[in-house]
């Protein structure tokens, strides 16, 4: 396993596909309170001028949000994160998160993040910073390096 002390500039971040679909975006309306039905309601949807119902934006962030903290993991923590809306996401479309290093330091790194669809088009790009803990405290704490 690579350990988050070992990426180095341009090395890339582990990546995620992601199906979005109608029972996902309904849990997300009932989490977030966003009832909003471009989400919902394919027929409101066409008439909105949308080639159907679309994903909650805030929920393709969630997901990319899930793909960074399951890379951090126990070894880091999320200090900043941001992102950019680019394209709508339907139900169905393959969904890919990636990213690569942007800048190493001793004690962190800053990754810079995109999500497109299969095809190659951009849905969201963002950058995200991560600090982590040295290989020294992980030994330490007798945690395996």
């Amino acid at each position: 396993m690579k350990h988050l002390w070992d990426y180095q500039v341009n090395d890339s971040l582990p990546s995620r596909e992601w199906w979005p679909t109608d029972l996902q975006l309904r849990q997300y309306a009932e989490a977030s309170g966003d009832f909003n039905p471009i989400h919902l309601d394919e027929a409101f949807a066409r008439k909105a001028g949308f080639d159907g119902i679309i994903a909650h934006g805030m929920l393709t962030m969630a997901q990319l949000g899930a793909m960074l903290t399951d890379w951090i993991s126990e070894e880091g923590t999320l200090k900043s994160f941001e992102v950019r809306f680019k394209n709508m996401v339907r139900v169905g479309e393959r969904i890919v998160f990636s990213g690569y290093i942007k800048d190493a330091l001793s004690d962190a790194v800053k990754c810079d993040l995109i999500v497109t669809k299969a095809n190659g088009e951009e849905v969201l790009t963002g950058s995200a910073e991560v600090s982590f803990k040295t290989k020294d405290s992980f030994r330490g704490n007798n945690i395996n390096a």
